[in-house]
């Protein structure tokens, strides 16, 4: 019997921040990453601060900033700090998300989660939500246990259509009772292809996207959520 399954991204739609920006912190304190690593992306991070520049613009410099940052790290040293980082944000949830993730666990459902941060950050931090397979990005190491600072796969795990296809096929996964909750435009094409869409705090182009397709819009601001 094929299992009933629910997807969720991680940064922003569980996590109430993004794993990478955190993890890039931590590497910082653990004295890893220069301190002057964060000047890369202080113009946009400031114009997003001001409402002046769109996340995506940001974060896509953060991601940048790191794969650049990061090649030459020794890999054991960076796995450490992952774990450390996902320990101690393990709680620094939202209250839908946590608590949809609980409901969906205890009605049978296969919980998959896709995120674009690091997958040894991402399954530490997913693991104690119950759940039952993460995918993260895969960063290649040298013939020393040095990142390289690329990423493995990259056209597969930034496609979060094509990892669903591959999880249910491997999984025995239906899609046709399936939940999928996303918060940015690049959720779409996984979000097209489950039974009930959620827009979880959603960016403008994800919610101008999901009130013409008629999916469900969820925001929650403080200690308040309600439905769009």
């Amino acid at each position: 019997m094929k299992k009933k399954v629910a997807i969720f991204d991680i940064d922003g739609t569980i996590f109430r921040s993004s794993l990478l920006i955190e993890l890039i912190q931590a590497m910082i304190s653990a004295k890893i990453l220069p301190a002057s690593v964060t000047k890369n992306y202080d113009k946009e991070y400031k114009a997003w601060l001001d409402r002046k520049g769109p996340y995506e613009k940001y974060i896509n410099k953060v991601i940048f900033t790191f794969r650049k940052a990061v090649k030459g790290v020794d890999y054991k040293k960076f796995a450490a700090v992952t774990e450390q980082v996902a320990r101690f944000h393990q709680n620094r949830v939202y209250s839908f998300t946590r608590d949809l993730i609980h409901d969906l666990k205890k009605r049978g459902y296969y919980l998959l989660a896709i995120s674009h941060s690091p997958k040894e950050a991402v399954q530490a931090f997913g693991k104690g939500l119950g759940f039952d397979k993460i995918y993260g990005t895969i960063g290649e190491e040298d013939d020393k246990g040095r990142l390289t600072g690329k990423v493995l796969h990259e056209d597969f795990i930034f496609d979060k259509a094509k990892v669903l296809e591959r999880a249910a096929e491997k999984e025995n996964l239906t899609l046709g009772e399936s939940v999928g909750v996303g918060d940015t435009e690049s959720d779409i094409a996984f979000l097209k292809m489950v039974g009930r869409p959620i827009c979880f705090n959603p960016n403008k182009k994800l919610y101008d996207y999901a009130k013409r397709a008629g999916w469900e819009i969820v925001v929650e601001r403080k200690d308040v959520i309600y439905k769009i």
